[in-house]
């Protein structure tokens, strides 16, 4: 039986963050993202802002870590006071396919709305999805967000050439985060309720 357990992330997790990172990427971002990046050196961009990003504790953003059987099956970024109407970003959330569907994602979700609450009670919480990736967007609207927004992608990294055109990213907001808690609150009760 797997383990699951979550955790906050540290320096020496950057490695295995990076992977997942770029593998979702691959999976989810084709198309928007140029082949020759996601083909190329998409990982070592990754593993360079991971090792950035986990090198030094920000007290204004938490990165949490998924494991089952202590492999990284998830992780999920967020980083407080970056919008002065939307509040805090979340800025990732990736599951590795084999564990989607098991509520890892709606557990990451629910720790980043808790952060949220816990060190700025009357924040929002947001996040952007490309305007491709419809089944995160099927899932951010289960957990009660709301597209509030369209706008094209940045370069990743500031590095023209990384996209296709001009891709598209929707901003899904929560004005309140409680509202991700309680409607994983309502997802788990009904899954028990839904049970023989």
């Amino acid at each position: 039986m797997d383990v699951l357990r979550f955790r906050v992330a540290g320096a020496d997790d950057a490695d295995s963050v990076a992977t997942l990172h770029a593998q979702s990427w691959r999976r989810h971002y084709r198309g928007a993202y140029a082949d020759a990046f996601l083909d190329g050196d998409v990982e070592a961009e990754r593993l360079l802002v991971w090792t950035r990003r986990l090198s030094r504790r920000d007290p204004a953003a938490l990165t949490v870590v998924a494991e089952t059987n202590g492999a990284i099956a998830g992780f999920a970024h967020t980083v407080l006071d970056q919008d002065p109407t939307w509040g805090a970003l979340l800025d990732n959330l990736h599951v590795t396919t084999g564990c989607q569907g098991r509520g890892i994602g709606t557990h990451l979700m629910v720790r980043s709305a808790r952060f949220v609450l816990s060190r700025r009670r009357g924040s929002g919480l947001y996040l952007w999805v490309l305007e491709q990736n419809v089944p995160a967007q099927h899932f951010y609207a289960r957990m009660g967000g709301e597209p509030v927004e369209a706008s094209p992608v940045p370069d990743v990294g500031g590095v023209p050439g990384r996209l296709n055109g001009e891709p598209i990213g929707l901003r899904y907001a929560w004005r309140d985060p409680t509202v991700p808690v309680e409607r994983a609150r309502a997802l788990a009760a009904r899954a028990a309720g839904a049970t023989p």
